[in-house]
């Protein structure tokens, strides 16, 4: 095989491995919707789960499907509306704030500012690629800009902008 063999499959590998990222996501989004309806629809049955979830795994769950940044009482009010029991907490507000937190500094959650001083948090959905080395991801990088300025047309580009004049150093 040539060097250029090897460059094509490695763009084919690349190309693969971020549609492969992409139907991750799609399927943990729906993973996570469908197992709130479970939760929802158990509990209009009075059903009880087999195996009870934890805090911070309900609290992922919420995260995961929501899809947008939500403060630690909306957090609160849609675990209980899935059916979680959050009253077996002295304080439930500050256990969730605790998870949240915790959660954001393990990177799976990112903290969004929100207004008036009221933190929100959102499912941080980067992925982290560990199987590849720096200079494979450099590659993958350079291979996307490179595609797209080839797709690009003269119609993409905004107009040059004209350059200011160059000053002249002066000696000291």
């Amino acid at each position: 095989m040539t060097t250029d063999d090897y460059r094509r499959a490695l763009e084919a590998a690349v190309r693969e491995y971020e549609a492969l990222g992409e139907q991750r996501r799609a399927i943990d989004q729906r993973l996570a919707e469908l197992a709130q309806t479970i939760g929802t629809l158990s509990k209009l049955l009075g059903l009880t789960p087999t195996v009870p979830m934890g805090l911070t795994d309900a609290i992922r769950l919420v995260m995961r499907g929501v899809g947008i940044p939500m403060t630690p009482m909306e957090v609160r009010d849609r675990l209980r509306a899935i059916g979680f029991d959050v009253s077996k907490y002295a304080n439930d507000l500050a256990a969730v704030h605790t998870i949240l937190k915790r959660l954001n500094e393990s990177g799976q959650l990112r903290f969004v500012p929100g207004g008036e001083g009221r933190p929100q948090y959102i499912w941080n959905l980067g992925t982290s690629v560990v199987a590849l080395g720096p200079d494979i991801v450099a590659f993958m990088r350079d291979q996307r800009s490179e595609r797209d300025a080839m797709q690009a047309t003269d119609e993409d580009a905004p107009p040059p902008r004209p350059r200011p004049p160059r000053r002249k150093r002066t000696a000291r």
